[in-house]
């Protein structure tokens, strides 16, 4: 069972070959391959190696399956006490969908 934890976006991943995950927007079209080379820890029959932070070569690569998509919506809501002031804000952030293929490390 081989995985690796990744970041991307300042998020960190565990992925196995074939997970399907949703990263911060890349500027990648669905179908084309991205490789996430900040690779902290990967993990395979051999052993697990860990980066200080990063593992030097190591490289995940995956496909985009789909470009842009939207998470779902966070409210937030402001106001102040005994004022009549209240806001509503609403914010959708922007994720691309990735199918994790192989990892070398």
């Amino acid at each position: 069972m081989a995985y690796a934890i990744i970041q991307s976006g300042g998020r960190q991943f565990r992925v196995q070959p074939g997970d399907v995950i949703d990263v911060e927007l890349l500027d990648v079209e669905a179908g084309q391959q991205t490789v996430f080379e900040e690779v902290l820890l990967a993990a395979d029959d051999a052993g697990v190696k860990i980066g200080e932070p990063l593992l030097k070569g190591a490289k995940v690569t995956a496909e985009v399956v789909e470009d842009v998509r939207k998470a779902p919506k966070v409210v937030s809501y402001k106001f102040k006490r005994r004022k009549g002031y209240h806001r509503t804000v609403g914010h959708r952030q922007k994720h691309t969908r990735v199918k994790i293929g192989e990892i070398k490390a």
